[in-house]
């Protein structure tokens, strides 16, 4: 998923945490007999119903739609508004009662078969119905629908069978340690809202929902209101005391994170991630962070490490040319970009699955330092030669050109530098800026030469959207760049029907080993913790953040305190210090509870 902050990692359980359970009958049935729903034991106990929040959330989405838009904010939107068949044990990542309150697995571990809650409703009052989840899939399957990615593991099964108004199997064509999740996590919209339009223009109004908040007001390009539903069905169950307490979440759009910053310093937000390191450093220091009216926080947790670096498009020449590829590795200077700009906050990225190895340990992959010499010798192998005339490489009467598309002004300042270093060896590199929608189009249409793209992780590592070949051709897929390998091919189909999670892991790793040595992104760097600033108003739980999310979970566990709203404002009026809080929070640290 295309990242611009992660809000939750999802992840799995039972069939997926280690082998395959032994099943001595036909099926087996969860949640265990003797199972009871228990309140989430990250939600405070002191947290209260009410008041608003506003979050940075980057630019304004093309869509809403998270099946049209596969971004982390659509992603969020859509949590907040559908439902899931099962939900997540925030701790243990367990599967729980989510619309389906009872399910089954086959021996064959190939058919699930899911019984709804009979208290799951629609805000129009409709009951969640298992019509609902068959046409979600036929949705999501449809050939003329730009749902790529949500494709890939939803055609692993057959068609679903509606076996009555509550109850609905599914059978896999293959065995796949992934089917449970995916079945488990797939957002489910109600058929009679949206039945007889064009899937493909449901982007920006969805008036019937069945989370706990629905739309409320939204203005384009600026802010998408969203409204805590007090009649949501699920605020009855045990595991959401707590939790979504907030009566508004405003999410805010700005062009670029400078605007946003100038925002929240003007209070007009309330919780900013920070995103770079500049600010991070130079830029939180003041009276509103000495007398803590601002909080400023580290948090350290187990969300997961995703990837960022600069995406080729191997469909391309020069690109389709593993000497070139590698020479623009060697000619970005991450070391001067870390050391210069970014103040040695980040590790330099060697793999494309951070969690997979221990950073105290170099990994096996091999790494592209900058290095001149190298770039030159591979590009003269590649048959590239220096026009005397115009100083530029030339192949075959073509000059080496690229084409950076980007988003962001904040990426100048390190496109600048590679700009220069591609030039002393004859490349010129052009930079094309484009706002969110019209750079995803371009992504869809596989239209770029190089971009900056940055990647969320799961938990639970699948590499078959982002590496298999036949997802290189996909729409609105996560291949971007067209990667192909025969060799990762097989070790993806390999690793479908291991269920154990370290040998899976192994050929995780073997897969990253290729698709590093092939280099199809220019890896760059990435951070280990979630930085936070945030006006000094709100309740939270002592982890700050939940287990696996970064700040957007405090969407879900924060809550708007009165007493202390009230406080920061008199002590912004007489110039007060407020009391302060730990500037780094990592959550082995405070969370005392039992997994």
């Amino acid at each position: 998923m295309l990242k611009f902050g992660n809000w939750f990692s999802r992840s799995c359980l039972l069939l997926l945490t280690a082998a395959a359970p032994a099943l001595s009958h036909a099926e087996q049935s969860f949640p265990p007999e003797d199972w009871q729903e228990q309140a989430d034991p990250l939600a405070s106990p002191d947290a209260m119903i009410g008041g608003s929040i506003s979050v940075y959330a980057g630019d304004y989405p093309k869509s809403f739609n998270y099946y049209l838009d596969n971004n982390v904010l659509s992603s969020l939107v859509f949590n907040l508004m559908y439902p899931t068949i099962l939900d997540i044990n925030p701790l243990t990542k367990e599967f729980m009662p989510g619309i389906a309150d009872r399910w089954t697995i086959g021996d064959d571990k190939k058919t699930f078969t899911f019984h709804l809650d009979e208290r799951a409703e629609w805000s129009d009052g409709e009951p969640v119905t298992a019509e609902d989840i068959l046409w979600t899939f036929d949705t999501i399957m449809d050939d003329k629908n730009l749902t790529g990615v949500h494709k890939v593991g939803l055609e692993t099964f057959e068609r679903p069978e509606v076996i009555d108004e509550r109850t609905i199997r599914f059978t896999a064509k293959e065995v796949h340690w992934r089917n449970q999740l995916v079945l488990a996590t797939f957002n489910v919209m109600p058929k009679h809202a949206f039945e007889d339009q064009d899937f493909n223009l449901v982007n920006f109004e969805f008036p019937v929902v069945g989370g706990p908040y629905k739309l409320g007001r939204v203005a384009e390009g600026r802010y998408l209101r969203m409204e805590r539903r007090d009649d949501w069905w699920g605020f009855d169950r045990p595991s959401t005391e707590g939790t979504m307490n907030f009566e508004t979440v405003e999410l805010r759009f700005y062009p670029d994170q400078e605007q946003a910053f100038d925002a929240f310093k003007k209070g007009e937000i309330d919780l900013y991630q920070v995103y770079t390191s500049s600010r991070w450093v130079r830029e939180t220091s003041g009276e509103a962070y000495d007398k803590n009216w601002i909080i400023k926080q580290q948090v350290y947790n187990y969300d997961p490490v995703g990837f960022q670096g600069f995406a080729m498009n191997l469909r391309r020449k020069p690109f389709d040319d593993l000497r070139v590829r590698k020479a623009l590795a060697y000619l970005l200077d991450r070391e001067k970009m870390n050391e210069t700009i970014m103040y040695n906050q980040y590790f330099l990225q060697s793999s494309y699955y951070e969690d997979l190895y221990d950073r105290s340990k170099e990994s096996p992959n091999p790494t592209f330092n900058f290095d001149k010499q190298k770039a030159r010798e591979l590009l003269k192998e590649a048959g590239w030669k220096v026009n005397p005339e115009t100083g530029i490489l030339e192949k075959n009467g073509r000059p080496f050109e690229i084409t950076f598309l980007t988003r962001d002004a904040s990426s100048d300042k390190f496109l600048v530098i590679y700009q220069q270093d591609l030039k002393d060896v004859g490349i010129r590199l052009k930079i094309e800026r484009k706002d969110w929608a019209a750079w995803l189009k371009d992504m869809d249409d596989f239209n770029f030469d190089m971009t900056w793209a940055a990647w969320g992780a799961s938990l639970w590592r699948d590499p078959e959207g982002m590496w298999a070949s036949k997802e290189a051709e996909r729409t609105s897929g996560n291949n971007v760049t067209g990667f192909k390998s025969d060799r990762v091919d097989k070790l993806i189909e390999q690793q479908k029907t291991i269920f154990d999670v370290e040998e899976r892991d192994d050929i995780v790793r073997e897969i990253d080993q290729i698709v590093t040595s092939q280099v199809p992104y220019v890896l760059l760097w990435n951070i280990d913790y979630t930085r936070l600033l945030y006006w000094n108003k709100f309740g939270m739980p002592d982890t700050i953040l939940s287990k696996y999310g970064d700040g957007f979970s405090a969407i879900t566990y924060w809550w708007y305190d009165d007493y202390a709203a009230a406080d920061l404002k008199q002590a912004m009026k007489d110039g007060r210090a407020l009391p302060g809080k730990d500037f780094k929070v990592k959550f082995d640290e405070w969370f005392e509870g039992e997994e």
